[in-house]
């Protein structure tokens, strides 16, 4: 796949500021809190109304967490999530289920996230029917409609979720979060279960429906192949904060991070005849129960400094809509 043509900046439907999510650990004979998991600390971003923002980092570093705490299926521990000018983390349940119809979620198991004792029209036309968007022949033709749209026959919704691939249980989990014509969508690594011969195709099936349905999306994947692709911003995330994010282009040519170096560093060249130079990390990702002082890349970054222990950086501007936190770049 080749790398699309990026549009241009657009007006923020959604601007997450300051986000944080801990939990609790429980110990002792009175299960009182013994300690908090730091799972998201401080992440801030924008993204722009029907634009696509890539969210990369190692497995551990609070990429599921930060789209899970956006749409509140998880309770946020503090920061604002101000969607379409509206901070929906102070929202009470009856209002909230309005903003629910307008965000979405694509789940990264297929087969976990679909119920196998429902047909895949009763799983797809849930939604209309919690939201009484629907009813009689109309239920039905807009669950055809909407098993078309992803590339399965309207004859699939008389089927059960185990009689398909996981490539046509991915659509159908798509199929799924459009019932309700949402304007933003969390893909939550929604390749990373699918044979490597399929993810193209359901790549380029939400690249279709985003431009079909105006969709504004956030992106979580490992693969950065594919981010690239798909994404006209990316945020690199490590231990529950920000590294750096910049436009695709800007960040993929011209990386400022150390931890985005590395990332970088792995990702394979199509040309056999050309040589990337390794950045090979030491050691694992530390425990979010217990993170590092300071700059928590410092223990695996090969250009850190005893003042990296001492100073939590901030992001800042590296170039034109580029930040970085990092106090050696």
């Amino acid at each position: 796949m080749s790398a699309a043509p990026k549009a241009k900046p657009a007006p923020a439907l959604l601007s997450v500021r300051n986000l944080v999510k801990e939990f609790p650990v429980h110990g002792g004979i009175l299960s009182r809190v013994v300690a908090q998991v730091k799972a998201v600390q401080d992440v801030s971003f924008d993204i722009g109304r029907g634009q696509v923002l890539g969210l990369v980092g190692e497995s551990g570093s609070g990429k599921t967490t930060v789209g899970r705490s956006i749409l509140r299926l998880i309770e946020p521990t503090a920061g604002e999530v101000v969607y379409d000018g509206v901070d929906i983390t102070t929202l009470p349940p009856e209002a909230m289920r309005q903003y629910r119809r307008r965000m979405q979620i694509v789940f990264q198991d297929p087969f976990a996230s679909l119920n196998p004792r429902m047909t895949v029209g009763e799983i797809v036309g849930q939604a209309l029917d919690i939201h009484d968007l629907a009813r009689g022949a109309e239920r039905g033709e807009r669950i055809a409609d909407l098993l078309q749209r992803v590339g399965l026959s309207p004859s699939h919704a008389r089927r059960y979720p185990h009689e398909f691939s996981g490539g046509q249980r991915q659509r159908i989990g798509i199929a799924r979060a459009l019932a309700v014509k949402p304007s933003f969508l969390v893909a939550d690594e929604p390749v990373s279960a699918l044979d490597v011969s399929i993810r193209a195709q359901v790549v380029n099936l939400i690249e279709d429906l985003k431009d079909e349905f105006g969709l504004t999306v956030l992106f979580i994947a490992h693969d950065l192949g594919i981010v690239e692709y798909i994404s006209d911003h990316v945020a690199v995330m490590y231990l529950g904060r920000i590294m750096e994010i910049a436009p695709a282009r800007s960040l993929y040519t011209n990386p400022r991070h150390p931890y985005t170096q590395a990332l970088l560093s792995a990702v394979p060249i199509p040309d056999p005849t050309v040589k990337r130079e390794r950045v090979i990390l030491q050691g694992d990702i530390p425990s979010p129960l217990n993170p590092p002082s300071g700059c928590v890349f410092r223990t695996r970054c090969p250009v850190a400094t005893k003042e990296c222990g001492e100073v939590v950086p901030p992001l800042t501007e590296r170039g034109p809509d580029h930040r970085a936190a990092c106090i050696r770049q």
